[in-house]
């Protein structure tokens, strides 16, 4: 069977996340101590013990979510040694990140760091309160786009993350995000819920992050992915450094396209999907993509012991 390995975004993050394969795994105590000494301050006890607000912070929760993820994934390799090697690699926004740490382009430290420094400058690119996302359910891509023109036509609000059919995010100035939900509620959403987010991600407000983003690649040092990654701006697989640099950049003010990139994987032959790190966000969103694909989560140790089997049926 050939699969894929993914990992989460933003919003799977909760008080505690990894600390039973902290307890459990060498492995991926190791990846928690190496993320607090690249960061010159203790993030385990904050993913360990919070609080809650303090993990919520957008430059705390991206480094403490790809720190989780790749503790698991850590735990995840030494036992696929034997396991043929996974068709792509992907992850949802932040994940993209962590996708490229698993793939042996960053080194875990570059990575954690390089995330901390995103969430910094997301967090600090619009004055609180003047951004917002709303989750629009039951309206397709082409009437999310139409309803966002309508409203802003400049712009200031634009489709950020199309997760599956019938689930896509809305990103932009506060003012136009909540006039767009409330068009998008008389056009036949079944929900229009603004999100509590601390920034409007992957909209055009996030393009002077993606600039001082693009400085800070040339300041470490990137390899070659041991299986390609699928990015979230094209859908596509990415296997130079340039393109993976590239899509990173785009990716901060551009939409997410999660379902085309399902799809893509999907249309090369993947057929199951392994969500490695907190939460299981994406295991729903892949099996809502394309039926007939299969998802498995590991946010747990039992979790991951019930994935070990899958990897022993694929050998």
């Amino acid at each position: 069977m050939t699969y894929s390995i993914i990992f989460p975004g933003q919003g799977s993050q909760e008080t505690g996340m990894g600390r039973d394969f902290y307890d459990a795994f060498p492995a991926a105590r190791d990846v928690f101590l190496r993320a607090d000494e690249a960061l010159g301050f203790p993030l385990s006890e904050t993913i360990f013990n919070g609080p809650e607000e303090e993990l919520r912070r957008t430059a705390i929760t991206q480094p403490a979510i790809l720190t989780v993820s790749m503790a698991v994934f850590e735990c995840f390799a030494v036992r696929a040694e034997v396991a043929p090697s996974p068709a792509f690699f992907a992850g949802h926004s932040l994940g993209e990140y962590t996708a490229l740490a698993a793939s042996g382009v960053l080194s875990l430290e570059d990575a954690v760091r390089l995330v901390h420094l995103r969430g910094k400058l997301m967090q600090e690119a619009v004055p609180e309160g003047e951004g917002a996302m709303a989750a629009i359910l039951g309206l397709d891509q082409e009437k999310v786009a139409s309803v966002c023109a309508q409203v802003a036509p400049g712009g200031e609000c634009q489709p950020a993350n199309f997760n599956s059919p019938g689930q896509i995010v809305i990103s932009g100035e506060a003012a136009f995000v909540e006039a767009a939900a409330e068009k998008a509620r008389e056009a036949g959403a079944k929900r229009a819920v603004m999100l509590n987010v601390s920034a409007p991600f992957h909209s055009r407000q996030m393009r002077p992050v993606a600039d001082k983003l693009m400085e800070a690649f040339g300041r470490i040092e990137w390899k070659t992915p041991s299986a390609p990654i699928v990015a979230n701006a094209s859908a596509g697989p990415v296997k130079t450094v340039d393109e993976i640099q590239k899509s990173l950049f785009d990716q901060t003010f551009m939409p997410v396209l999660w379902t085309d990139s399902v799809n893509f994987m999907a249309d090369e032959g993947v057929e199951e999907f392994f969500e490695i790190g907190p939460g299981n966000v994406l295991t729903g969103l892949v099996k809502k993509c394309r039926k007939g694909l299969a998802a498995l989560a590991c946010r747990t140790v039992p979790e991951f012991e019930e994935l070990s089997k899958k990897l022993k049926e694929l050998v």
